[in-house]
Parts: structure tokens; sequence; C-alpha cells
């Protein structure tokens, strides 16, 4: 991939967790944290609302149905390497409820957040 092509899907990427976080927050969650990243993998949001902690994935591509499909079997296991590095800096959220979710944004579609999309292993 190109240099430019590379910048480009940075971008897009970084518009579409920004509209993630501002969707999540209509929907009464608090933002703890954004690009959360360690060696071993990445979260896009960490996000709570009551007693739920929710580790968000983020997929922005040309089509839902795109977004929807994108997260791999990878991305899962690098998600859940950097979720249990978060919990255990963060011990106090190790009681909640943790849940692994999907926001999905296409251009001209309304966001699509799919809670408990991602199966984390946690253990």
């Amino acid at each position: 991939m190109r240099k430019r092509d590379r910048q480009s899907a940075r971008i897009f990427g970084l518009r579409g967790e920004t509209i993630a976080a501002f969707w999540l927050r209509l929907k009464f969650y608090r933002i703890l944290e954004r690009g959360y990243r360690i060696r071993e993998g990445e979260i896009d949001i960490v996000a709570s609302r009551g007693d739920t902690i929710a580790f968000v994935e983020v997929k922005a591509r040309p089509t839902m149905a795109e977004a929807a499909m994108s997260i791999s079997t990878t991305k899962r296991e690098r998600m859940s390497r950097a979720a249990r590095h978060w919990l255990a800096r963060h011990p106090w959220a190790i009681n909640r409820t943790l849940r692994g979710d999907g926001l999905f944004i296409a251009p001209f579609r309304m966001p699509r957040h799919v809670p408990a999309a991602v199966e984390l292993e946690l253990d």
C-alpha cells in the first residue's frame, strides 16, 4: 500500500472512531479511553454504561456489509490481549460485565452498534 493510501485509510479510520465515540455518547455510554494500544493489540474505544464495560472495535468501510464482516479471528485475539492488559491496569473494572462490541460505519448510513459482537477471551 502506498504512503498516500495508508494516510487516507488512517484518516478515514480516525473519522470513523470519532463518529463512533459520538454515537456511543448519544446512547449514554461514557468514553473511558480511545485508541488503547499495546504491542500485542489494540482497542478502539473503551466505554462504560451502568455496570458494563464495552471494548469496542470500530470498523469503517465503504459498505455496512463490509464493515460488519471485517472483524477477523486475528483481530479478536489482538483485542482480547489488549482488553486483558487494560483490565490489569484498571482492576476496579474486573467485577463489571465485560463485553466486546462492534460499531460499524459506512458513508451515508447510520452507525450500527452491535453489543457482544466480538467474543473476547479475558481469562
